[in-house]
């Protein structure tokens, strides 16, 4: 008898809702759970809405997910029976994979303020733009997926080095962040271990943020200039064949490949292996690198741009050898040198292609030859595999479009007024 009667109650209710608060943003999507910051402090007294939901009689309550807890425990804490849980436990099995709840993880409860509290909504972050919306304002148990505008910021920040790249823009207010992305545009370009005093940076970026305030990382950089040691480093974004990348001034892309190997005449005697029988040490050991044979005296070049790190000798090992960092990823190693070039220390910038030494059989060797090594992140890996990044600059056919994309760049580092940040939002994945 009662039911047509709550039924009726739960239309009414629902009319004067929709009339009294604005609904949007809702749709199904499963997302990923994560262990998201708590973007709502203070909601209460900020403003009528909490999501897309018309808070203003309703009391916000934060709570973060305990150690050793699930779903069932967290709705039987709040007063549900064993089956009202099972049905809200049901109503969000698309929406939240048990799995991945996590201790820390920050949940909501929506109560009403007269007489004993109670929950009209729960709410779960899923990450800072997506949570699942659980809905017991009016029988049956309901659950979505609200995910929240994400609105992009073009922003630019201009500094002049004093200790860090990574410091400056962090004293400026600006996510320190900004410093590794600018590290992997110019990679090929700029030793970032080596900034002096006197660089400086331009640059423009796209940062995403939700609540206006709150950011949700750094997108893209959208062009910058860099000056290091009084030589100014152009980084134009410009899409060529599908695939967007960075070139100079001269339509050079950023990325250098790397020359296939250190010697213009050689033949390889020894590959990469973790196992190889060494003919001077007469045992199996490993031998991270690859053995080209030439003649004593044959040039020697390093394979990329770089900085010479090391350069010495080891009696029972590697002989006259040198060590050039090429940028945060990529180090090579050139042993066995019967000498090195002339002008070439530790310290030295050097040029993809220019000589650095000379074959020799200096240290533990049997004859004249070369033993390459390349580094990746500080690990070993097969020279004769490795991937070179691409390089090749803007093609002729679009080199108009490129010198519109470049003056553009160069005006808006140029006039202050250009420089504004710009803001426009995103559309919701569905």
């Amino acid at each position: 008898m009662y039911r047509p009667f709550l039924m009726a109650c739960c239309l009414i209710a629902a009319g004067w809702w929709a009339t009294s608060c604005k609904t949007d943003g809702r749709t199904d999507d499963a997302g990923e759970q994560s262990e998201p910051e708590d973007a709502y402090a203070g909601v209460v007294d900020t403003g009528v809405y909490f999501l897309d939901i018309c808070a203003d009689s309703l009391d916000v309550n934060h709570h973060s997910i305990r150690s050793g807890e699930n779903l069932s425990l967290i709705f039987s804490r709040m007063g549900f029976s064993p089956l009202q849980t099972d049905s809200i436990v049901k109503a969000t099995d698309s929406l939240i994979d048990p799995k991945k709840i996590r201790a820390g993880n920050r949940y909501y409860t929506l109560t009403t303020r007269d007489g004993e509290a109670q929950v009209k909504y729960i709410v779960f972050a899923k990450t800072l733009t997506d949570h699942v919306v659980i809905d017991l304002s009016c029988p049956p148990v309901g659950a979505y997926l609200f995910r929240k505008e994400i609105v992009l910021q073009q922003r630019y920040l201009d500094g002049r080095v004093k200790s860090s790249l990574w410091q400056e823009i962090k004293n400026r207010g600006a996510d320190p962040l900004l410093a590794l992305h600018l590290s992997d545009v110019y990679a090929w370009q700029i030793d970032f271990f080596a900034i002096q005093p006197e660089d400086s940076f331009q640059v423009f970026y796209t940062e995403a943020f939700i609540d206006s305030a709150t950011s949700t990382g750094i997108l893209s950089i959208d062009g910058a200039l860099f000056i290091q040691e009084g030589h100014p480093y152009l980084a134009v974004p410009f899409e060529q064949d599908s695939v967007r990348e960075f070139f100079d001034g001269e339509g050079q892309s950023l990325r250098k490949a790397f020359l296939k190997a250190p010697m213009d005449f050689f033949r390889i005697t020894s590959r990469f292996t973790h196992s190889r029988f060494h003919p001077v040490l007469k045992r199996y050991r490993a031998h991270h690198g690859v053995d080209y044979a030439a003649p004593v005296g044959t040039p020697v070049k390093t394979i990329g741009d770089g900085r010479v790190t090391a350069r010495g000798f080891e009696a029972g090992g590697g002989g006259n050898y040198l060590k050039i960092q090429h940028n945060a990823t990529y180090t090579t190693s050139y042993m066995h040198l019967s000498r090195f070039a002339p002008g070439i220390s530790v310290g030295r910038h050097v040029r993809q292609g220019e000589v650095i030494g000379y074959v020799g059989s200096t240290g533990l060797s049997t004859g004249p030859h070369l033993d390459f090594r390349v580094y990746r992140n500080g690990q070993a890996i097969d020279p004769l595999k490795m991937e070179s990044p691409p390089s090749h600059p803007v093609r002729p056919e679009l080199k108009d479009s490129f010198e519109v994309a470049k003056r553009r760049l160069l005006d808006r580092l140029r006039a202050p007024d250009a420089r504004d940040t710009l803001a426009y939002h995103v559309e919701p994945n569905n």
